[in-house]
């Protein structure tokens, strides 16, 4: 997860539902979003629009893709002048990827 001022970034992998199903990214982003929005009305003290309704969502369907992906990400507060390392940027996080 990288966020900058105006948008975040965010790579993920859904984890199986159950044997048959996984879950579906609609409802991963409209959690996320939901309890992101309730913790920014906490700490702000105050409720206000937060997110956007669009988003942009891609299916990686390979590794050489999802490096390309993960370094474009990774790399990007480094672009914007935020940070000269990206892991430095106050705002990165990276977990191990689940296989």
């Amino acid at each position: 997860v990288v966020i900058m001022p105006d948008h975040v970034h965010w790579l993920m992998q859904p984890l199986p539902k159950s044997d048959q199903e996984y879950w579906k990214l609609a409802s991963i982003i409209h959690s996320i979003k939901s309890y992101s929005s309730n913790q920014v009305a906490k700490v702000m003290g105050h409720a206000g629009i937060v997110w956007q309704d669009e988003r942009y969502d891609r299916i990686m369907r390979d590794e050489r893709e999802l490096l390309k992906t993960w370094n474009y990400i990774r790399e990007n507060p480094v672009k914007a002048n935020l940070s000269e390392i990206a892991e430095q940027y106050a705002f990165f996080w990276q977990i191990d990827i689940v296989e």
